[in-house]
Order: structure tokens, then sequence, then C-alpha cells
């Protein structure tokens, strides 16, 4: 047993990594290390809070699950207690309790793969209510700065005459297209997460299945259900970033899901971690190494 800046937590892990969750708030990861690494991979954030109508959310930092689309104050329940930890070897199962003003319930279940550095994650939402409620989840990783990530562009055609558009980029208000840290290509969009405000912040639709975040010498990959022909929130997105002065978040979201009483649904990400002895100095050398490593 340890503690994130008083608050109890437990770990799960292998030899090559080590996960970190609280144990009485959340659904909450707030530590992942790499072995050799001395950095936590996830971001520190005990001091960000925000205050709601249902008393005061805390950010902590790490990973944690929202339901889409966001708007305040819905978005932002207080879950600082009320946890139940189910921990059996290398399985996980977190689940919060019913959000008093929404009725839905989330539970995150982590798998950490016994010989690879790998991490499978579920997320759940269920509606405990007694309406039916249109929802999408959002797995959200907040990532410190310092490191450059990296989303996969559709290039080839979706149609076989090549008619059709492939792709489109969505920002929000307080995003500028000349934002130094957002480098546009035609193969890959590239953040590098330097410290800067107004906040940056795009999502599009993502059908590689897969977003990155190389820092402090490890290229952290999030891989994802690829995009469908669904409905999603955000103007079609099922992959965002969201980067600011203290940190960088690494978002996947699911459709939109309309849930009966007592139905659930499910976002599925696998964390996958590689070592990278030398930072790459260019975009070039950036997508070597990706192409390298992506199968």
């Amino acid at each position: 047993m340890s503690d994130f800046y008083g608050l109890p937590t437990q770990s799960v892990g292998n030899s090559y990594l080590t996960l970190e969750f609280l144990s009485e708030a959340g659904p909450r990861i707030v530590r992942l290390f790499y072995a050799g690494v001395e950095h936590n991979l996830l971001a520190e954030l005990p001091q960000i809070s925000e205050n709601t109508p249902y008393g005061t959310f805390r950010f902590f930092g790490g990973h944690r699950l929202w339901h889409a689309p966001e708007a305040f104050p819905r978005t932002y329940q207080p879950d600082h207690q009320g946890l139940t930890v189910e921990h059996d070897g290398d399985r996980v199962r977190l689940q919060g309790p019913v959000e008093p003003a929404t009725g839905i319930q989330k539970c995150v279940e982590l798998f950490v793969s016994p010989d690879r550095p790998e991490i499978h994650i579920n997320h759940a939402l269920t509606n405990c209510g007694v309406w039916p409620v249109e929802l999408a989840g959002w797995a959200i990783t907040q990532l410190p700065l310092g490191g450059v990530a990296i989303f996969p562009q559709q290039t080839q055609p979706l149609d076989p005459s090549g008619l059709l558009p492939n792709r489109h980029l969505v920002l929000w208000p307080y995003s500028r297209w000349l934002d130094p840290r957002l480098k546009l290509a035609d193969d890959y969009i590239m953040i590098h997460a330097d410290p800067a405000l107004p906040p940056l912040k795009i999502g599009y639709p993502n059908r590689s299945g897969w977003v990155g975040y190389l820092n402090h010498g490890v290229l952290f990959i999030k891989r994802i259900p690829p995009y469908t022909q669904q409905s999603y929130v955000d103007n079609g997105s099922n992959c965002e970033s969201f980067c600011n002065n203290r940190f960088i978040e690494l978002e996947t979201l699911s459709p939109l899901h309309k849930l009966e009483p007592g139905q659930s649904m499910n976002l599925i990400e696998t964390w996958q971690l590689f070592p990278v002895k030398d930072t790459p100095e260019n975009k070039e050398e950036m997508v070597q190494l990706v192409e390298k490593i992506i199968v």
C-alpha cells in the first residue's frame, strides 16, 4: 500500500512496468512506470480542481473515465470517495458509486500482460437510472509536458474512385491554426507538448486505431478500436488531444450509445510501452521510429 499525495493507492505490474491506482477514489490510474525509468509517465496534478454545484472535482492527473458530450456541471461529478476494488493477481476491477446527478456508474477493469509491457483497459458505463441516457465513453490520459504526441492520418481514399473526403480536423474555440505546438502533415499530425496558453485542442476520426506520446525515452501507445460509421460526439471525433501550460491529454471516445436503464457500454484501450534509445531530431526520424514500432 502506497499513497498519492495522501490518498491511498495500490499497484499492479510485471517485470516491465508498474501501474498505480487510487484505492478509495476514482476509478483513477495515477502512476505508470517503465522499468529502469524514474519518471512517472503520467501527469501528477493534485492541485488542480473545479468547484461545481455537486462539490469539488479533483483532476489528480493520470487516467480517468468520463462520459461525453462534455457539459458543465454534469461532466464534473466528484469521484473522491466510494470506490470498490477487486484485485486478483494481474487483474483489477475499479468500480465507482452511482453518480447521484446522472445515474451513471463507472467501472474500469485492468489486465496486465504477464510477459510484455502491455495493459488492457476496459472502461464501462452503466445506466443505473430510470430513463434512457445517450452518451459516449470518454477515456482521458493526462501526460506530463515535454514530449511529442503523434496522431496518424488517413492518406488512402475511402472509396474506389477517390472522390469522397477522407479526413477532417476539429478545433475548439480557443485553438489556433498557427499554434506553434501543432505540426500538420499529410501522414501524421504532431503536437509538441510545450507549456503555453491559450490551450490547444484538436479532434478527428482516427481510423488507424492508435495514438502515441514520446517522452522520457519511452513511446507510450494507446491502441483503440478504429473509427466506424456510427455517430460520435464533437463533430465525429473518436480521438482528441488537449494541451495547455501544465499537461497534455490523449483522449479516446466511443460511438454514442443510447443506454436503457440497466444497460452498459464499453470502451477498450490497450496501452503499450516501447523504450526509445535515441530521441528523434525531426519529423522524418519520428515517422521512421513510429512506423518501425507500429504494426
